[in-house]
Formats: structure tokens, sequence, C-alpha cells
């Protein structure tokens, strides 16, 4: 049994470990948590959820980092 797993991010294909929370996973893919919102499996998830949620094989993830300027 394998402990890598494959998930879709921005439409692109990554593995991650098995049961890797999600601010896990962005850190891993280069992504500041502070920084984004994450739509996951279709629907905006809230950052307050983000710890508990443990990435699955087959899941979709589309991130979007927030941009400030003027």
């Amino acid at each position: 049994m394998s402990n890598e797993i494959t998930v879709q991010v921005n439409g692109e294909t990554h593995s991650c470990s098995f049961e890797s929370s999600l601010p896990d996973l962005l850190q891993q893919l280069g992504f500041n948590p502070r920084l984004v919102a994450v739509e996951y499996n279709g629907e905006i998830l809230h950052r307050q959820l983000w710890p508990q949620t443990k990435v699955q094989s087959g899941d979709r993830l589309e991130v979007v980092t927030i941009v400030g300027g003027g």
C-alpha cells in the first residue's frame, strides 16, 4: 500500500502524502495558506475547516491567491 495519493490542484495533477491536511498540502505546493482561498471539490471551503480537512485521492482543488494593490 502506497503512502502517496494523487490530487488535482488548479487543473494539474500532484502527489502528496496520504491524509495530508489541507494547510500541509498548500505549503508543500508553495502556497502561503494565509494568502489564498480554496475551492474544494466544487465548493468554497471556509478557512476554519482547513486544519481538519484531509485531502483524499482524486480531490479537486482550485487555489486562488489573494493580491492586494492600489
